[in-house]
């Protein structure tokens, strides 16, 4: 269907704001999108982009054609999902975006076990420790942990994972092991993960008095999870993570777990996916699958 294929490069050309990107993430080269979009204002008769050397922005027309074409895509997607629940076999693509540790650790090792259950399907994975916006992305099932913020998703709850502060033998013998909140204020190199417009940084510790709001601080940040994993195995800071994404070097003795009397608030570990009247069985099939087996992988 070299229309529709053409519809889908020209909407994520104009959503990503380039046609390596935009052929990127459909897994065509920049050259076949290139043509895609070539192919597409040749039909319609009418430029749909003003190219420079460093950037490419929709036409007037072309964004009023982008709008039409986001609704003929979204119809067709209706209408595929229709026929689908016909049948009830999942089939077809599934766009998946998860925090790069419990997608490492948790969701890719599950992926070939579905698709192997499911062989008419195709799980395209996305691992990023950013906030994911899963309709402008176009992403089926977006997988986090900690507190989704408030939408129009369905969500579906997995577990409650349990979190720990932990640092390297080597950072204990030098800057001694944090003794309470106050210690952990004053005298110690916290790791942050941050990315850009992230929200305000604190860590919450449960103590005998309740859950305490810790504005801490440190000297390295980063938008990757397991940079801060390094981090710490190297003996530059102490951790906040998920139990299960640091379990292998807690058992080896390569991390230490601190301040286990206030551990931090757990976690919920879930996922969101769009609210349709009629879900595509490709995608509900996915969610139950990786709830159930994360589940038991997470030993619940």
């Amino acid at each position: 269907m070299p229309y529709i294929e053409c519809l889908r490069v020209f909407t994520r050309v104009v959503e990503l704001g380039s046609i390596t990107s935009g052929g990127r993430d459909l897994r065509l080269t920049p050259a076949v999108a290139s043509k895609r979009i070539k192919e597409l204002e040749a039909r319609l008769g009418v430029r749909l982009f003003n190219r420079t050397t460093r950037s490419i922005i929709p036409t007037e027309v072309g964004q009023l054609f982008y709008q039409e074409a986001k609704n003929v895509l979204a119809s067709l997607d209706t209408a595929e999902a229709v026929v689908a629940n016909y049948s009830d076999r999942p089939r077809g693509v599934i766009r998946v975006a998860a925090p790069l540790g419990v997608g490492r650790r948790i969701i890719a090792p599950l992926v070939p076990e579905f698709v192997a259950e499911y062989p008419e399907t195709e799980v395209q994975m996305r691992l990023s420790d950013r906030a994911v916006d899963l309709m402008s992305e176009r992403m089926d099932v977006a997988f986090f942990v900690g507190v989704p913020k408030e939408s129009n998703l369905k969500l579906r709850q997995i577990a409650e994972v349990e979190r720990v502060l932990v640092a390297a033998p080597e950072y204990i013998a030098n800057h001694g092991r944090p003794t309470g909140p106050q210690d952990l204020l004053k005298n110690h190199n916290c790791l942050l993960l941050r990315y850009p417009r992230s929200p305000e940084y604190f860590w919450q510790l449960q103590t005998d008095a309740g859950l305490r709001k810790l504005e801490v601080t440190g000297r390295f940040d980063a938008d990757d999870s397991d940079v801060l994993t390094d981090w710490a195995l190297a003996g530059h800071g102490i951790a906040n993570k998920p139990r299960f994404d640091v379990a292998v070097h807690l058992a080896s003795g390569d991390l230490v777990e601190v301040m286990a009397d206030t551990p931090p608030a757990p976690s919920l570990f879930g996922c969101l996916y769009p609210h349709r009247k009629l879900q595509d069985p490709k995608t509900r099939a996915f969610v139950d699958f990786m709830t159930e087996r994360s589940q038991a992988r997470l030993g619940l």
